[in-house]
């Protein structure tokens, strides 16, 4: 089974692993290269931090740090370019860069004017779940039946956007692993990710380098010490159907996925 390594460009001084170390943008882009390097299939740029207890950024403020970085990958012509944001009017100026995904983690819950663009300029959109705001979403959350409930969120909000024009082949979905989620509801989403499946869409996950990792391995070494976790997560996510992998470390990952997809094959 194809996958595609989509490798994570924080653009950003507040990320929770790599927050600072791109945020310039000749250092971003001497990131973007080395991924490419390393095999990504994907580059997705984002300009706001997502982390638990992060605060929002100012569209114009996202902007600046995005769009330079684009519009010199674009140049590059190797790989699609995602946006990584919820809001239309970064979106739009990512588009018109060079992008040609959106990714957005709110999943049309943030701007109601998303479904329309993403319809209007014919890209790809990844439609995550998440539930509450990064500021708060990590406070206490609560489901029904996690898998059930996100399956029924992105039932409804694709049906949003097929009334806004959306096209079912533009639709990515990923239900946003440690988005408002606590450790168990984390691990009963990717112990039932094929039920994802029954959807019909392409399905990505990102469990790279995310605290939940830390959290099992009972030790607060911070999420450099999380590179086995999210190998080991994304090589079950693929035997358990997913095809996009949001990572941190493109070469290792896609050797894992390697050796994966070879121990799949029919003997």
């Amino acid at each position: 089974m194809k996958f595609y390594v989509v490798g994570i460009l924080n653009v950003t001084p507040d990320s929770f692993y790599d927050g600072g170390l791109y945020s310039v943008e000749d250092k971003a882009f001497e990131r973007a290269l080395k991924m490419l390097e390393e095999g990504a299939d994907i580059l997705d740029v984002g300009g706001e931090s997502t982390r638990p207890g992060s605060e929002r950024v100012e569209s114009q403020e996202e902007i600046k740090r995005v769009v330079p970085v684009i519009e010199r990958l674009a140049k590059e012509g190797s790989v699609p370019l995602s946006i990584d944001t919820t809001k239309s009017e970064v979106a739009q100026r990512a588009i018109e860069a060079g992008a040609s995904i959106v990714n957005d983690i709110s999943g049309f819950t943030m701007d109601s004017k998303m479904p329309s663009l993403v319809a209007k300029e014919k890209v790809q959109v990844i439609l995550s779940h998440i539930q509450g705001t990064p500021k708060e979403m990590q406070k206490n959350p609560v489901y029904e039946n996690v898998t059930r409930d996100i399956m029924t969120f992105f039932k409804k909000q694709m049906d949003l956007g097929f009334e806004k024009g959306v096209l079912k082949d533009q639709i990515i979905l990923d239900p946003g692993i440690g988005f408002g989620k606590t450790v168990e509801h984390n691990l009963q989403i990717l112990r039932e990710f094929n039920l994802f499946l029954e959807l019909g869409r392409p399905l990505m996950v990102g469990t790279s380098r995310k605290s939940f990792i830390g959290k099992l391995q009972k030790d607060n070494k911070g999420p450099e010490e999380r590179l086995a976790g999210s190998l080991m997560t994304a090589a079950w996510a693929y035997q358990k159907g997913a095809t996009y992998f949001r990572v941190h470390d493109v070469r290792d990952t896609k050797r894992a996925l390697t050796f994966m997809a070879q121990l799949m094959k029919d003997p």
